[in-house]
């Protein structure tokens, strides 16, 4: 019967669908992005459908719909994608074709989506959290920013204690940077709530996870570290080799290797950082490994000064020390362990 290899361009108000079968384009769909639509569109092809969608903000969300509609389903990395999307033409309907034509040739790399409704609202919580944790560096950026364009420096006891705040915003020449200055501080006291309000509700969702707790007697992990870990992984199946674990949170090593030299051998391959990571899984990771070797001695600490004296750079030997905690944190949620520092 064949294989129909369907590419959808997604938008919030309508989806392109180009559907393919031996290589031929048989039908073009514009719907509006709703899923009731987009289902009854699906289910007029008789035979396996294989669906191709872009990861996007509302890739979750079609995910989840429409998964059971179709016998595969791939959300695809764009930036994998981006060379042969920003060929030629450009249009949805083109977009979604070559989406089709990816699929049919197996060229898309999967963005993996859980169907646990409650690990998504942890997710949701643990982004909002962040969210409001980086809006709030951002308000003490711009007050501090405001005065600087004044000459004025902002004394650190007056961040956090509100009545030292009003007596030193009472005291400035310039009334109307004080003015300025009352209005940027109570948009950083409401984003201090939310982030209170947000920690408080991450928290108590956590303890519904008994290996979070056990993270967080690994030196360097705390609370919101560990639920950012667990969270964002979602499973400890995802992935089958540590190396992929260690590249997806931004410490892993790639190799590059070029040419040859006048001998004929193969050139020497360098090592680099991925950079194609999740930013926020690198922040935790290396936070979590600058704080172990900041600590009082664990093992972490005593790896990191064993690298250090076997002449490895100070960053090397950081970037090592997380590799070395994201395997034991990975190994212990594989197991349902408890952490042992004689066994790392």
């Amino acid at each position: 019967m064949g294989t129909y290899y369907i590419g959808a361009d997604v938008h919030s108000n309508n989806t392109e669908l180009t559907i393919e079968k031996n290589r031929t384009v048989v039908r073009r769909l514009s719907l509006p992005t709703r899923i009731p639509a987009i289902v009854e569109a699906l289910a007029g092809f008789q035979g396996r459908k294989e669906m191709a969608i872009e990861e996007s903000t509302m890739a979750g969300w079609l995910y989840r719909n429409l998964v059971d509609k179709v016998d595969k389903l791939v959300v695809s990395d764009p930036r994998r994608n981006k060379l042969i999307a920003c060929d030629g033409d450009k249009d949805d309907k083109i977009d979604s074709a070559k989406l089709a034509m990816l699929l049919r040739g197996g060229y898309l790399r999967p963005v993996y989506h859980s169907l646990d409704a409650d690990r998504l609202n942890l997710k949701h919580w643990v982004q909002l959290y962040h969210d409001r944790m980086a809006h709030s560096t951002r308000c003490i950026n711009q007050i501090r920013a405001r005065c600087r364009m004044e000459g004025v420096k902002v004394p650190r006891g007056v961040l956090r204690d509100e009545e030292k705040r009003r007596a030193w915003l009472d005291g400035l020449e310039s009334a109307h940077l004080a003015k300025m200055l009352s209005v940027l501080w109570a948009g950083y006291t409401a984003t201090g709530q939310q982030c209170r309000a947000a920690r408080r509700q991450v928290a108590g969702l956590a303890r519904q996870h008994p290996i979070v707790d056990k993270w967080q007697e690994v030196s360097g992990i705390g609370v919101i570290r560990a639920v950012t870990l667990f969270a964002y992984v979602d499973t400890p199946y995802r992935f089958s080799r540590k190396n992929r674990l260690w590249k997806y949170c931004g410490v892993g090593l790639e190799r590059t290797a070029s040419g040859k030299d006048r001998h004929g051998r193969p050139k020497p391959g360098r090592l680099k950082l991925n950079g194609r990571a999740n930013r926020r899984l690198k922040n935790v990771v290396l936070g979590a490994a600058t704080s172990a070797i900041h600590q009082k001695s664990n093992v972490f600490k005593d790896y990191y000064e064993r690298l250090l004296k076997d002449g490895v750079s100070k960053s090397n030997a950081r970037h090592a020390v997380a590799r070395k905690m994201l395997t034991v944190m990975w190994g212990m949620w594989k197991n349902d362990s408890r952490f042992d520092a004689g066994r790392c």
